[in-house]
């Protein structure tokens, strides 16, 4: 288990985690409630308050369960209001809650507009609530957002989750520099990117966890070690695909803009030996 060492991270200050029931979400607010950390975990669909008990066994002083539609965002500023006006100010807004089922990109708008507004606009929406505060309180304070290695090389499949986690990751870069520009600001942005993790999500397609998955805890532990090494990419393995053969993947998405080869080449038949040459290279 990886220490818990960021300066953000002290018993007693707050952390609001979203999509905090359960998966890599619940396994983060348990690792800071061992060290004495309040907590605020926010989510739909059942699971808040046992997850709340099991939080307070853990070690969080206190825990505040929210049943809150990220997508809302007057649901997310009432929750921000409520969030200062209990805790005082926040170390750590995690936007971590997520949903999939988009699709094709000429079909399903109303799975589309969901995806869209959950995975890219509820970040945006906590940002907006939370960081001015957390800039004023002049402490170190951590915004991290949870995208997806398929926000990077967008696999065929689910584009509507494709397009949120690349948007998200835009996002997270934007406010990164913008945070940066701020004459004596202590909060920082950062990006998680798990890889193959049994999560809620995967439980949908996954009855047991897959030999190639993940633990939510392993991507906790890659997660706070990238914190505290001050990285902004945290760039998950898993026990399927280990880091060099994500970078090459990563490299050949970029590629295809700089040679100008067809879109998603890697999964074009023109191009497959080419890729695997790569790979192997």
């Amino acid at each position: 288990m990886v220490e818990v060492t960021h300066p953000a991270f002290e018993a007693g200050r707050a952390a609001l985690i979203t999509g905090g029931a359960s998966g890599i979400g619940f396994a983060t607010a348990e690792r800071l409630a061992a060290i004495g950390m309040r907590l605020c975990i926010v989510d739909i669909g059942g699971g808040l308050g046992e997850a709340a008990d099991a939080l307070k066994r853990a070690g969080a002083p206190e825990v505040m369960a929210a049943e809150i539609d990220v997508s809302d965002p007057e649901m997310v500023g009432t929750l921000s209001r409520d969030v200062f006006r209990r805790f005082g100010d926040l170390a750590l807004l995690m936007n971590n809650a997520a949903t999939g089922g988009g699709g094709k990109p000429y079909e399903n708008p109303e799975g589309w507009r969901r995806v869209i507004d959950v995975n890219l606009m509820g970040p945006l929406n906590g940002i907006q609530a939370f960081v001015p505060a957390m800039i004023d309180y002049k402490r170190p304070a951590l915004v991290v957002n949870t995208g997806s290695k398929q926000g990077l090389t967008s696999p065929p499949g689910d584009f509507a989750y494709n397009v949120s986690k690349a948007g998200l990751r835009t996002l997270t870069e934007g406010l990164a520099y913008s945070l940066r520009q701020i004459d004596g600001c202590q909060v920082t942005a950062h990006l998680l990117i798990p890889g193959f993790t049994f999560t809620g999500m995967m439980k949908r397609h996954f009855p047991t966890k897959p030999a190639g998955a993940w633990e939510p805890a392993q991507v906790v532990d890659a997660l706070f070690a990238g914190l505290a090494a001050g990285s902004f990419y945290i760039l998950c393995e898993d026990d399927e695909t280990p880091r060099p053969l994500d970078e090459k993947r990563i490299l050949w998405s970029a590629g295809d803009i700089v040679h100008d080869r067809p879109a998603l080449s890697r999964w074009h038949p023109d191009f497959k030996a080419a890729f695997e040459n790569f790979v192997r290279s």
